[in-house]
């Protein structure tokens, strides 16, 4: 019975431990917008409402999706000049990446921030 016993709190420690990860892994990631494929002003618009609640986002996007992440900037900055926000740090860089095919490629990144004045 006790043995039943330590396996259930066991199971009640993982759970907790994996509840406080996505919490903590959700207030790291909140002030970070990924650019992928969507339509462009899904990410401005979701760039827009981070905006309002902290005082800075990072927008990142590597490949294809560099352009889309500049626009992104520009919109915010060009756009919204009376709301106060304004283009923060840029940094550019690369990932080696595993191929499908199992070669390694340099993929660029690109990480711009976003500030509220």
């Amino acid at each position: 019975m006790s043995n039943d016993a330590n396996e259930a709190n066991e199971a009640n420690n993982a759970t907790v431990t994996t509840q406080e990860k996505k919490q903590t892994g959700s207030s790291e990631s909140r002030d970070t917008v990924f650019i992928g494929k969507k339509p462009l002003m899904a990410y401005v618009t979701s760039t827009l409402i981070q905006l309002a609640n902290i005082p800075s986002v990072t927008i990142k996007a590597r490949g294809m999706s560099i352009g889309r992440a500049v626009d992104v900037s520009q919109i915010i900055s060009r756009k919204t000049e009376n709301a106060g926000y304004s283009i923060g740090n840029i940094n550019l860089g690369s990932e080696a990446l595993e191929s499908q095919d199992g070669r390694t490629r340099n993929v660029s990144t690109i990480e711009i921030q976003i500030n509220r004045n």
